[in-house]
Order: C-alpha cells, then sequence, then structure tokens
C-alpha cells in the first residue's frame, strides 16, 4: 500500500544579498521602488511540498507515489526522482508551461524577498486519484487550487484517508471551502501562524476544529509541536541540533514523519517524535532534499530521544 502526495513540485533559486535590504529600500520612496541587489551566492534546489514530503518518505523506507503537474523544463527533476527511486508515474508534463518555480533573496538579517512563479502547479486538476490503486493514506499539500479540492473529493469518494496541509495556500479557500476540507479531512497539518488565520477564517476555535478531525497538528518551529487528537494533547518537545543551518522543507520533513506513523497506525506521541527527528535532521542541510540519513542514522535519533523523554 502506498502513501500518495498530492502536492506541487517546484525549482528553487536562492539568494544571498551580503547586506541588509533596509538599507538600500528607502521608505519615504517605498512609492517608487526600483532596486537591484548584487548576490554573489545562488544556489539552485529541487522543491516543491510533494517532492520534499516524497524525498524524506523514501529515507524512511516507504515508497511514496507523487501526483502532480510540471513543466517541460521538469527532466533534470525527473532524473532525481529517478536516482532516487521515487514514483513519479503520476507526475503530469503540460508543455506549455514551466514548473512552478520560486526566486528567494535572503538578506543578512534573513528577511526574505520572494517571486513565486505557479506554473503548471495552476493545472494539478488534471490528474486524478481515482486512476491509482493501493493506496493506504493521501495528504493534499499546497497546489493548485482546484486541483486540491478536487483531491480532496476524490480521497472522500474512495474512502482514502488523507491529509489537508493548506501550508501557504491558505488564504486561496473562503469559509465555505475550508469547512468542507476540515469536514472531509482525517487529519490537518498546520503551523502556528496558518493554525490561528484557520481559525479566524472558518470562526472555530482550536479545540473546535480539533474535533472534527482525528488529529490536528500545529508545528511551532523552534518550539516544538502540538497534536490535538481523541480529546488529548500531546506535546511534542523540539530536537535540540548542533547548528541550524536551513529551514526549508523542515515542515515537509516533518510531515513525512507523521504520515510514516500513521501509515504504520502508531500513537500520536510516537508518530510525533518521528516527526520532530525528521525536521531535526533536515534543518542541519541546505536545501529541501541535500540531507542524506541512513536508516540506522535516524532509528538512532528517534531512540535518544526516546530515552531522553523516559528519563
Amino acid at each position: 500500500m502506498s502513501i500518495l502526495i498530492c502536492g506541487s513540485m517546484a525549482f528553487d533559486t536562492i539568494m544571498v544579498f551580503k547586506d541588509q535590504f533596509k538599507n538600500h529600500i528607502l521608505p519615504e520612496s517605498i512609492h517608487k521602488l526600483s532596486v537591484a541587489f548584487y548576490v554573489p551566492e545562488l544556489r539552485k534546489e529541487f522543491g516543491g511540498t510533494a517532492g520534499n514530503i516524497a524525498y524524506n518518505l523514501k529515507l524512511l523506507d516507504e515508497n511514496p507515489v507523487i501526483m502532480a503537474t510540471v513543466g517541460s523544463d521538469f527532466s533534470v527533476y525527473f532524473d532525481w526522482l529517478n536516482q532516487n527511486g521515487i514514483d513519479a508515474s503520476y507526475i503530469k508534463e503540460i508543455k506549455s508551461l514551466y514548473t512552478a518555480q520560486a526566486y528567494i533573496t535572503t538578506d543578512l538579517s534573513d528577511n526574505q524577498i520572494t517571486a513565486f512563479h505557479p506554473g503548471a502547479m495552476v493545472e494539478s486538476h488534471q490528474n486524478k486519484i481515482k486512476e491509482l490503486k493501493d493506496v493506504c493514506l493521501a495528504i493534499i499539500a499546497p497546489d493548485g487550487k482546484d486541483g486540491m479540492i478536487n483531491h480532496a473529493k476524490e480521497c472522500k469518494a474512495l474512502n482514502i484517508p488523507f491529509m489537508f496541509d493548506p501550508g501557504q495556500g491558505l488564504p486561496m479557500f473562503d469559509r465555505e471551502e475550508l469547512l468542507e476540507f476540515i469536514d472531509d479531512a482525517s487529519y490537518i497539518a498546520v503551523n502556528d501562524y496558518e493554525a490561528t488565520l484557520l481559525s479566524e477564517k472558518t470562526s472555530l476555535s482550536i479545540e473546535e476544529i480539533s474535533r472534527k478531525v482525528e488529529a490536528l497538528i500545529v508545528t511551532m518551529g523552534a518550539e516544538g509541536s502540538v497534536i490535538y487528537a481523541g480529546h488529548k494533547i500531546y506535546k511534542i518537545e523540539p530536537i535540540k541540533v548542533e547548528s541550524t543551518i536551513d529551514p526549508t522543507g523542515c515542515g515537509d520533513a516533518y510531515r513525512a514523519g507523521l504520515l510514516y506513523g500513521i501509515s504504520k497506525k502508531w500513537d500520536w506521541q510516537s508518530a510525533g517524535r518521528l516527526a520532530s527527528v525528521m525536521g531535526a535532521i533536515k534543518i542541519q542541510n541546505q536545501g529541501g532534499q541535500n540531507h542524506r540519513p541512513s536508516r540506522d542514522d535516524i532509528e538512532k535519533l528517534y531512540t535518544k530521544k526516546l530515552i531522553e523523554e523516559n528519563n
């Protein structure tokens, strides 16, 4: 049985500006802004929520299936997925469009200016979940709006439990659409800001939302995470790391750990612990798909975390 990942596939172009934006943007001239930043450092990374989640599930020896739409420039990403043994059978190429692209410029204060081109992502509704077999669990991650809505409805019709992970796509849904996602989903995963926004847009409290699903997971960065499930609250403590190199893709790594635990029918404390481990491993590496821990590395960190909790 496979875990289905519906979400975006994207190229991330990351640039570093060796100064602070505030020194070059004049507040009194913001109405006629025209600036250029010299960026001697540039990286191109494989990204997108679906790609990052699948990569982390593969590290856990799972066989995730990605469902996404990409553009005519995706060939190098196809090669990367094949090298890592990730099923790309249900990635649809839209030849008239580019793959989604994110252009991120970061200054020395970790402020970011991002331009995002959705490209082929907006055609995600062309993919149909009913064409797949042997899916035990799915996640509806940020993607084209119509695709997210349609895939959630398909999961419900096919009795496939799914995790709703609206991410940065949350603002594009209205109250009624979000209420339908909540009613149909088995699990919801959001960060603390998204949790507040979801509550405001639906006029439901966090507790009310949690009672409508099997579990509501709220991540809080360096503060860890909280899982509301079965009228209980599970506090997942963060894992201390030697260095925090890059938070890009940490939420996706966390979700991969959750999905693994859910698929194996683990209790919530154990699933949350693994999710925290995956996020901690990722944050010590640049990009969303450059960390390469062995299965033994993951198990050792998980065991160490378990021992710490019991002491």
